[in-house]
């Protein structure tokens, strides 16, 4: 069952519009859940291009490696106002950030709390602000900067299944220049336009749109422009903007640098088509059969639910632990909506949830 304080509590950080273009409310956001979880812990802050993060564990100094590390967002995507008051439907909690994921944190905070002074291993609690734009200056920048675990479990919404697999993603623009003309005489011109179809079409032959779900590399196609202000005139500049999702095991992106990236892309694309690649954003992976991995599920299954493990078309911040070596799952409580005008966390689910963190973690193996 849920009390009446940890409900009151929910409102409360559901109620900070923590959005990428409200810094001052993602700084509420994250100094509220510090503040949730109270004296006694170290907080480790962290900045990166303007996005703050946190670190909180016992000591006066950061462990040289967490045997465990909670991972929790802050941020949530644009709603409208009236999304950020909470409203209750019998087990269901509306607003945005129930689902995704503002309970599961503030569930991971609350365990944190509790188990932390009596574990016998290093456990963190890892808050950022940054996970909806992309996770770099958060989770990505903590990992780059040092922070390392055997394992971390990301809040993500799941309903007590654990996500194993979740896809890379890569933005790339495509360029192309012509020569201007009149439209009445294309033949005087060369249409960068074409140029840049052509290139577009070569990507979706190798990388077909399927008909239905399937775990395989993916693009998008989502703007093909020209800077044309007439009707009657080639082109003389185009581009297109392409988001490719691809898993871990497609050996074209997985593994691969930006400029390899940018080197495949552009054999296919074919002359006279410039590719712009900025990031290479790994997917992420965890065994199933590891230690850990089926130590959660246990948990999960403990508290009757399957357990079942799950892949992921869209990104998420596991993929900087996985770059890096390191093995990390995403579970989290129920709910449906995500990033919707009808987002809702299941409250039902969130007892089981928390149990289950617990006994995993209160089972862990130094």
């Amino acid at each position: 069952m849920l009390d009446e304080a940890w409900l009151t509590a929910a409102y409360e950080l559901l109620g900070i519009p923590s959005t990428a273009d409200r810094p001052a409310e993602l700084a509420r956001a994250l100094d509220w859940m510090i503040d949730r979880v109270g004296p006694g812990f170290t907080v480790e802050r962290f900045e990166s291009r303007g996005k703050a993060s946190a670190l909180l564990y016992r000591g006066d100094v950061r462990p040289g490696r967490f045997r465990m590390i909670l991972n929790g967002h802050l941020d949530v995507v644009p709603a409208p106002g009236d999304l950020f008051t909470p409203r209750r439907e019998g087990d269901r909690l509306h607003a945005r950030g129930a689902q995704d994921m503002k309970l599961s944190a503030l569930v991971m905070a609350d365990v944190f709390r509790e188990l932390a002074p009596q574990l016998p291993y290093p456990l963190g609690l890892q808050l950022v602000t940054d996970e909806e734009v992309g996770g770099r200056d958060g989770t990505g920048h903590q990992v780059e900067a040092g922070v390392t675990t055997d394992f971390a479990v990301i809040g993500e919404m799941s309903r007590l299944d654990i996500t194993v697999e979740s896809k890379g993603l890569i933005d790339v623009t495509l360029t192309a220049a012509g020569r201007a003309a009149h439209g009445a005489y294309p033949w005087l011109g060369d249409n960068a336009l074409l140029t840049v179809v052509r290139a577009v079409q070569a990507l979706l032959e190798r990388y077909p749109v399927p008909s239905e779900e399937a775990w395989r590399t993916t693009v998008n196609v989502a703007k093909i422009d020209t800077p044309n202000a007439a009707f009657n005139q080639v082109p003389s500049a185009a581009s297109a903007w392409l988001n490719l999702r691809f898993p871990p095991t497609d050996p074209d992106f997985t593994g691969r640098t930006v400029a390899e990236v940018t080197r495949h892309l552009a054999t296919i694309a074919g002359p006279g088509v410039e590719v712009g690649v900025a990031h290479v954003d790994a997917p992420h992976l965890a065994e199933r059969d590891h230690p850990d991995v089926a130590a959660l599920r246990k948990a999960a299954q403990a508290q009757g639910y399957g357990g079942a493990y799950l892949r992921r078309h869209g990104a998420g911040d596991g993929r900087f632990y996985f770059q890096a070596g390191m093995a990390a799952v995403a579970f989290g409580i129920g709910g449906d909506g995500q990033h919707g005008p009808d987002e809702y966390a299941d409250l039902g689910t969130i007892p089981a949830y928390r149990d289950a963190l617990r006994d995993f973690l209160l089972g862990t193996r130094w």
